[in-house]
């Protein structure tokens, strides 16, 4: 590659502002791939998760079940089904104050949901580095180009001549940050859309397992979406 064009040159021909912005789109696409990548592996491990949560139905009793879903506090079908009977022990042992005002199902729905709204908050946390940096990488490239030309065309005013020698390697460093804009929001971008649908999969399956709680802390049974409405009894323990 001709010496004239590269980051390398930019750096070493570049003034204060040119180096400041390569480093700050370098220090984004840093940023943005430790989020794609951790969020990527967290997705993955959820989507696990939510495939072993099945197995929770598969049991003689709740006990049991929750042993199933294994001793992590991270998993969310856990925390869920935590959440759920300490609910329901609530209001037994609340009755007397709670019956007039709030019944067992809207409690054990509301306790659900503050679970899930809580796991919701923990699933989108990055996502907001992604935006931003899709969103404004591309002008922050824009600007390295455009103070760039703006010191190329003082530096050929100041020779007085503008020869093809002259005039493409400091244009042709320029135009680099505008592609080095675009190669930091381009991926940023791709991630936040894989990442949203990979958190709408485990977002469904996580608010079916809650339908299924609520029926159950409710009914003593979880029940099936079928041609027929069936149900599956789970002991309590």
């Amino acid at each position: 590659m001709d010496s004239h064009f590269g980051l390398m040159n930019v750096w070493n021909q570049g003034d204060f502002v040119t180096r400041a912005v390569a480093l700050l789109l370098i220090g984004m696409s840093l940023a943005s791939w430790i989020v794609i990548l951790i969020k990527a592996l967290d997705i993955i491990r959820y989507k696990r998760l939510a495939k072993h949560s099945q197995d929770f139905w598969h049991s003689e009793d709740f006990a049991t079940a929750l042993n199933k879903l294994g001793k992590d506090d991270s998993n969310p079908f856990r925390a869920l089904a935590l959440e759920g009977r300490e609910a329901a022990a609530h209001h037994r042992n609340t009755k007397a104050h709670l019956h007039d005002a709030l019944d067992v199902s809207d409690w054990i729905t509301r306790a659900l949901r503050n679970g899930i709204d809580e796991f919701t908050a923990r699933l989108q946390t990055g996502l907001a580095i992604l935006a931003s940096v899709g969103s404004t990488a591309p002008f922050i490239g824009l600007f390295g180009t455009v103070w760039g030309i703006y010191h190329a065309l003082m530096s050929i005013g100041s020779a007085g001549q503008a020869t093809i020698d002259k005039v493409a390697g400091p244009i042709g460093e320029a135009l680099i940050m505008t592609a080095l804009g675009l190669a930091v929001a381009i991926p940023a971008v791709l991630g936040y859309n894989a990442l949203v649908r990979g958190n709408k999969f485990v977002l469904t399956k996580l608010n079916s397992f809650a339908h299924d709680l609520h029926a159950y802390f409710v009914t003593g049974a979880r029940v099936q979406s079928s041609v027929e409405a069936t149900v599956v009894p789970l002991k309590k323990g």
